[in-house]
């Protein structure tokens, strides 16, 4: 037997042509109308710096669209106005004050748009606003009750 398997040993590790994993290379030839993508290579070579900022740049993007979907809620200046004319005018009708929530709620707007808008009229120099001892914000008009007034002489 030890003949025959010295015989069958060169044919068993001979390499026949044409089997899976024998090729040195592909027989492949690029057609001539082909076109060659060099910005695919590119992308695969640089990957570490390109989908970082690519996430970072769609960060930016939601960003930028949440503070333009939140602005584009503000009043505009009409409205602003109707609302600051009926603030004043709540506020002339209850002179010791009210506080925010129940102005909103009286006028017909959010707590949060009635405190800006609130907030907004006392830089202004329309109302101003103090904190009673239950924690409570009230606004009042300027000038309508007992406030420090600079003596003059």
């Amino acid at each position: 037997m030890a003949p025959a398997l010295k015989l069958l040993i060169p044919l068993l590790t001979a390499q026949i042509e044409g089997l899976p994993g024998q090729d040195s290379g592909p027989d492949y030839d690029r057609p001539v109308s082909s076109i060659t993508t060099g910005y695919i290579e590119l992308l695969e070579k640089n990957s570490h710096i390109v989908y970082p900022v690519l996430a970072v740049v769609t960060l930016l993007l939601i960003g930028w669209g949440i503070l333009s979907s939140w602005r584009s809620q503000d009043l505009d200046g009409l409205q602003k106005n109707e609302f600051k004319r009926a603030i004043i005018n709540q506020l002339r009708s209850n002179i010791s004050g009210m506080p925010g929530d129940m102005l909103g709620r009286t006028i017909g707007l959010d707590r949060l748009k009635t405190n800006r808008l609130l907030e907004e009229m006392q830089t202004e120099g329309l109302v101003l606003s103090h904190t009673n001892s239950e924690r409570l914000t009230v606004w009042r008009v300027r000038g309508a009750g007992p406030e420090a007034k600079p003596r003059r002489y």
